[in-house]
């Protein structure tokens, strides 16, 4: 039998934020798949390594967690008065799909960098030295966000001294704008309330602010499931029992923000809801072994992506827990205080992270303008990727 050399596309390896994936732009990529369907994920999925049933990826790009197991397609945009369409595919580990359901906020910082170096930018639009300003359309979302890229001597500049705690290395600061990231037409709580009683059967029943801003999100107080906020990686994602029942009160949850019909579904939808756990601020040791104090933060904060605690935090639910935290009487904001605020610095595995956010109650609805964070992004490696036809 003969076999068919490897097909090789032109890619880019970039980390962005306290995530990492593979980019490519939509030209690049063979003519089946600049169109959503099978044959696109089955690259993807090819590229990343999945599905690996050794949980590895040992024969591909992805770094077998949630925060590498990344792609995005990236080209000139279609919509007026944006620069480039940005498509993000969260690719399963174990499972032979692609999630197409949320955006990546972390990766959203490489977006605008991307852009500018490949020639999906307007060269008008990009200065000398400066910042240019990078208008994007979130494709999966349709949302627009902002993002704010150094430029040195015409190019994207990626070195700098930005330290953001769960990446190794500082780099050159990428200020990053969400704008109007409720879903719809800015209506942010798909019950209608800032919190519910969620029942959760064979877990219990415990209160809930189900928010849909940067990425639906299930927030729950950590006491009412016997934890204190500031647990590590390992607390969680060594034990199955935990993690099976943070599975299902996502699966609960997603039902009654209406993003499933059956429980069932919830396999099917790993990026989208989130599942995150709030306690008001505590002292703790993070990850990398910096302490982080009360007096630093606001609160505590840990969140699940797709199955697994994340090692800091997703920008996606960042979004979410700055917003939460702008409305008054949410979990978010009761566990940082309470009150009107517009930004808060919380703790996560990997130290601690500012978001904030401006919102408003317009005809008895809560409504977010923006929420704005700073992130970093670089180049890793860029070529052509290898994949067997």
């Amino acid at each position: 039998m003969a076999h068919l050399p490897q097909m090789k596309i032109p890619a880019t390896y970039m980390r962005g934020g306290t995530s990492k994936g593979v980019f490519f732009s939509l030209t690049d990529l063979p003519a089946a798949a600049q169109v959503a369907g099978a044959a696109r994920d089955a690259i993807l999925l090819r590229v990343i390594g999945s599905p690996d049933p050794y949980g590895k990826h040992t024969d591909g790009m992805g770094g077998a967690t949630s925060s590498t197991s990344k792609t995005v397609i990236l080209s000139k945009s279609t919509q007026a008065d944006h620069d480039v369409d940005y498509l993000f595919g969260q690719v399963s580990i174990d499972k032979p799909f692609v999630d197409w359901s949320g955006n990546c906020g972390n990766l959203t910082a490489a977006v605008g960098s991307f852009a500018i170096s490949n020639g999906l930018i307007d060269p008008s639009r990009v200065p000398e030295n400066g910042t240019a300003i990078v208008r994007i359309w979130q494709a999966n979302i349709h949302k627009t966000i902002i993002a704010h890229v150094p430029i040195t001597n015409g190019e994207v500049q990626e070195t700098g001294d930005f330290e953001l705690d769960g990446v190794t290395f500082p780099a050159a600061e990428v200020k990053v704008e969400f704008l109007d990231p409720a879903d719809g037409d800015g209506a942010m709580f798909p019950t209608g309330n800032v919190v519910d009683e969620l029942d959760v059967p064979g877990v219990g029943t415990f209160k809930a602010t189900m928010i849909n801003a940067g990425i639906p999100t299930i927030f729950i107080n950590a006491a009412d499931i016997q934890y204190q906020g500031t647990e590590l990686q390992d607390d969680i994602n060594n034990d199955d029992k935990a993690l099976a029942m943070f599975e299902t009160i996502r699966a609960y949850g997603a039902v009654k923000m209406g993003l499933i019909k059956h429980i069932d579904e919830a396999v099917a939808r790993q990026h989208t809801p989130k599942v995150a756990f709030v306690a008001p601020a505590a002292n703790y040791i993070s990850s990398s072994g910096k302490a982080v104090n009360t007096d630093d933060i606001d609160l505590v904060v840990r969140a699940l992506s797709m199955g697994k605690l994340h090692h800091a935090m997703m920008g996606t639910a960042a979004v979410a827990i700055g917003t939460a935290a702008a409305i008054p009487g949410t979990l978010v904001n009761l566990a940082a205080g309470g009150g009107e605020l517009s930004a808060v610095r919380f703790g996560h595995p990997s130290g601690t992270l500012r978001v904030g956010a401006q919102a408003a109650l317009v005809q008895g609805q809560w409504q977010v303008k923006k929420a704005i964070m700073s992130r970093s992004a670089r180049v890793l490696m860029e070529g052509k990727v290898s994949i067997p036809q």
